[in-house]
């Protein structure tokens, strides 16, 4: 099984680079595992429907329909613990299916084809976060969830 972080780019900072490869290191030792920033083109406010629109093409675009999609959306499913998501991962993990595909929206969010397309929506909390805690925060939760799978003492429950 194949593991795939997709991300918005909204900016760079040194802090979340480096704590995405991290992940991608920890995540990559289990499973073989990629972080790939997806770049809309720079828009003004004014234009976020365009800006919607032009991310999620991209998003669709490099998804398999064979592919478990998962949406980390503010107005997604909030599980009531890390075991809970380590339980829907790990389906996802013991499907027969090649990859998962994992997605953090640019700030403005994703098209509704996008959330249509996705086969599990999970919002990360309910508080308003910036794009890279949010990517960080998810990346943890995919790498603590992969821990709890195969018993490596990591999550004290």
């Amino acid at each position: 099984m194949e593991l795939k972080f997709v991300h918005i780019q909204s900016g760079k900072e040194d802090w979340a680079q480096k704590s995405a490869s991290l992940y991608e290191k920890k995540i990559g030792h289990h499973y073989p595992f990629q972080i790939i920033t997806l770049k809309g083109r720079p828009l003004p406010r004014e234009k976020k429907n365009i800006k919607i629109k032009n991310e999620s093409e991209l998003v669709l675009k490099m998804l398999d329909p064979k592919d478990w999609f998962i949406l980390f959306d503010e107005q997604g499913t909030e599980l009531k613990s890390s075991i809970d998501f380590s339980k829907k991962l790990s389906h996802f993990l013991q499907s027969g299916k090649k990859r998962i595909v994992f997605l953090i929206g640019g700030a403005f969010g994703v098209s509704e084809d996008v959330k249509e397309r996705a086969d599990m929506k999970i919002s990360l909390t309910s508080l308003t976060m910036n794009h890279h805690i949010a990517m960080t925060m998810a990346l943890e939760q995919i790498y603590r969830s992969i821990c709890i799978e195969k018993k490596i003492p990591y999550h004290n429950e």
